[in-house]
C-alpha cells in the first residue's frame, strides 16, 4: 500500500466541483484614472501578485468582500496563472484575481491551495482562452472537481487534509532550504574566486602598469550602421547577447548576410584570443573568443586584440574582470541615461603587465577557479530542477486520489498535464 491509501485507511473519496466547496469572488474593476499613486489602500494587480513592485493606491471604501487580508487564498486567472496565499497587508485586490473562499466545514484552506496549484496547467490547457492574454473564466474553474475524503465525517475528512498540508508543507520548506542553501554556496564560491583572482593580480610597484593601447594591436568597436535583418547569414551580437556570466548568447541572436560580414574591415572581425568588451549601458563585461567563428556586433562593443609580445589574452581578459579595472571603467563612463566608455577613455585604462612567464602563472590559477565556478553556475539550476521535480513526485502521490469510473473521463486531461 502506498502512503495515500495508509492515509485514507479505506475510506471514500468524493470527487466534488471546485463551486461546490469554495466561492470565487472576483476583485474591483478599475478604470487606469482611478487608480492613483498614493492613497489609503494599495491596489493588488497581478503584477504585484507575482513580480511587480510598483503599486498603485486607491481611496475608496468598498464592500468588504473586495478586500483582502493576511492569509486570504487569491487566485490570478488572467495573463499570469494561479494560487496564493496573501502574505501582506490588507488590500484592494484587482478584477483578474479572485478571491477564493473554502467551505470550512468541507476542505482546508491550503489543501484547497495545493489542489488549486497542481491543477493550474491542466485548467490553463483545457479551459484557458485568449490569443494575446490568456484568461480563465470562472464558470470553467468552478466546474474543475477536487477529491475529498471521508465526506460523511467532515472532522475525519479535514485530519487527513490538514496530514497532507503538513507533508506538503514540509516538502515545500525544505525545498526552498535548499535552494536558498545552494544559491548561497554559489555565492560564496564567486567571492572566493573574485577574492583570490584579486590578490593575483595584485602587484607591487616592480611591475609596470600600462595603458591598453601599448598592449593591445587593437581596439575598435563593431559596425556603426545597424544591417538589415536575414533569415541565415552570420549572427548579429547586441549588448542583450552579452550576459554577466562572461559569455555570448549565440541561440537568441539574429542574422545578418554574409555579405555585410565581408564588407567589415579586419579589425571588426573577431578571431581566436581576441576579447570583447561591452562599452554602452551594461558596460564592463569582457568576453575571450576560444575559437575562430564568424559573427558580427554592434558598435556598443568594443574588440580588443593584445599583442601576444606583451601580454597574454587570457591574462588580459581576467584583468577586465578585476575589480580595480571595473572600478576604472565605472571612473571613465560618460553619460545620464545611459553610460558610456568611449574607445578613446578604453585605450587610456591601465593594466598590470608582468613578465609572459608570470601571467601564464597566474592564468593556470585563475582558469582553474573560474572552471570551478562554472561548474557550480551550471550545476545549481540542474540540483533546483531534480529537487523540484523530487517535490511534484511526492506532492502527485499525495493528490492522486482513487476515482471512481463516471470521473475517468472527465479528469484524463489533467491527469496527462500532471504527468
Amino acid at each position: 500500500m502506498n502512503f495515500l491509501e495508509k492515509l485514507l485507511d479505506g475510506v471514500a473519496v468524493e470527487w466534488k466541483t471546485l463551486g461546490e466547496v469554495c466561492r470565487f469572488i472576483n476583485g474591483k474593476a478599475y478604470k487606469q484614472q482611478e487608480l492613483l499613486e498614493a492613497g489609503k489602500y494599495p491596489v493588488l494587480r497581478v503584477g504585484n501578485f507575482f513580480t511587480n513592485g510598483n503599486w498603485y493606491y486607491s481611496d475608496l471604501e468598498l464592500e468588504e468582500d473586495k478586500y483582502c487580508d493576511k492569509g486570504d487564498l487569491l487566485y490570478a486567472w488572467s495573463a499570469s496563472f494561479g494560487p496564493k496565499i496573501w502574505d501582506g497587508e490588507k488590500v484592494i485586490y484587482h478584477y483578474h484575481i479572485w478571491k477564493v473562499v473554502p467551505d470550512a466545514s468541507m476542505i482546508s484552506k491550503k489543501y484547497l491551495f495545493y489542489l488549486l496549484a497542481w491543477d493550474t496547467e491542466a485548467l490553463k490547457a483545457e479551459s484557458g482562452t485568449g490569443s494575446t492574454m490568456m484568461h480563465v473564466g470562472k464558470g470553467a474553474i468552478e466546474k474543475r472537481l477536487v477529491p475529498i475524503p471521508c465526506p460523511d465525517n467532515p472532522e475525519k475528512s479535514l485530519a487527513i487534509q490538514a496530514e497532507i498540508v503538513r507533508i506538503l508543507d514540509t516538502f515545500t520548506a525544505l525545498t526552498a532550504e535548499l535552494t536558498a542553501e545552494l544559491t548561497a554556496e554559489l555565492t560564496d564560491r564567486k567571492k572566493q574566486y573574485n577574492y583570490y583572482r584579486d590578490r593575483s593580480l595584485t602587484f607591487g610597484d616592480e611591475v609596470p602598469v600600462v595603458q591598453l593601447s601599448n598592449c593591445c594591436v587593437s581596439i575598435a568597436d563593431g559596425g556603426h550602421q545597424a544591417p538589415p535583418k536575414t533569415d541565415t547569414g552570420i549572427p548579429f551580437i547586441t549588448i542583450s547577447n552579452v550576459s554577466n556570466s562572461y559569455q555570448i548568447d549565440f541561440i537568441n541572436t539574429r542574422f545578418v548576410s554574409e555579405a555585410y560580414y565581408g564588407e567589415l574591415d579586419d579589425k571588426r572581425k573577431a578571431r581566436k584570443n581576441d576579447i570583447l568588451y561591452t562599452v554602452v549601458g551594461s558596460f564592463g563585461i569582457p568576453v575571450f573568443i576560444a575559437d575562430n567563428r564568424k559573427f558580427a556586433f554592434q558598435r556598443h562593443i568594443a574588440i580588443l586584440r593584445p599583442n601576444g609580445n606583451v601580454i597574454i589574452s587570457k591574462y588580459l581578459y581576467h584583468v577586465l574582470r578585476s575589480s580595480d579595472f571595473l572600478k576604472q571603467a565605472y571612473a571613465v563612463a560618460v553619460g545620464a541615461a545611459q553610460k558610456t566608455i568611449t574607445l578613446t577613455a578604453l585605450n587610456r585604462m591601465k593594466v598590470p603587465v608582468p613578465c609572459l612567464e608570470e601571467q601564464a602563472r597566474i592564468v593556470a590559477i585563475l582558469d582553474q577557479f573560474d572552471t570551478l565556478t562554472t561548474s557550480l553556475r551550471e550545476g545549481l539550476p540542474r540540483e533546483i530542477a531534480l529537487r523540484q521535480k523530487q517535490y511534484e513526485y511526492y506532492r502527485d502521490l499525495l493528490l492522486t486520489f482513487p476515482k471512481p469510473e463516471e470521473v475517468e473521463t472527465h479528469l484524463n486531461s489533467m491527469e496527462k498535464s500532471h504527468g
